[in-house]
């Protein structure tokens, strides 16, 4: 057997055994879009894992299935361990699924939404509630101060 043979195939079946994508050991809380779009993915999962199975040579190439099966395991364990997390009215407590907003020092406001790992998009506005930021501010009323990255700040609202 050639070398440049056992080479390409042991690339080949590297790239089709591809490791699982890391599960958070965190509770997977989430707000109703978040499983909304855990429920979205799952489905968009299964889609491409089915595509992926009935195209294509997988004698010649398995890493398509490879991947739509490791997001397919993925989406799965997310959706079987989410667990639906909604605030009960406003209570003017930081808390999951709240929306804060903060001001430093300097005068800037920001605003966050705390939601579950998988929502969480700093630049859409919205933070994991085991992010840094969320438990700094997490339990906090208005006019309640907080350390955030080493600076203090001040809750000047909550939704």
């Amino acid at each position: 057997m050639s070398g440049a043979f056992t080479k390409e195939q042991d690339a080949e079946s590297a790239a089709a055994d591809l490791p699982d994508r890391p599960i958070s050991p965190h509770p997977n809380l989430v707000t109703a879009q978040g499983l909304a779009a855990l429920d979205a993915a799952l489905a968009e999962a299964r889609a491409a894992y089915a595509a992926a199975k009935a195209g294509g040579d997988l004698q010649a190439d398995r890493t398509p299935l490879a991947r739509a099966t490791r997001e397919l395991r993925y989406f799965a364990a997310r959706r079987a361990g989410a667990q639906l997390s909604e605030p009960a009215g406003d209570t003017g407590v930081v808390r999951f699924g709240s929306t804060v907003t903060f001001e430093r020092k300097d005068g800037r406001r920001q605003s966050y939404r705390i939601v579950g790992e998988d929502e969480a998009e700093p630049t859409r506005g919205t933070v994991s509630y085991v992010s840094p930021l969320a438990r700094a501010l997490m339990g906090r009323r208005v006019g309640e101060a907080a350390r955030i990255a080493g600076a203090e700040v001040e809750v000047v609202a909550v939704e």
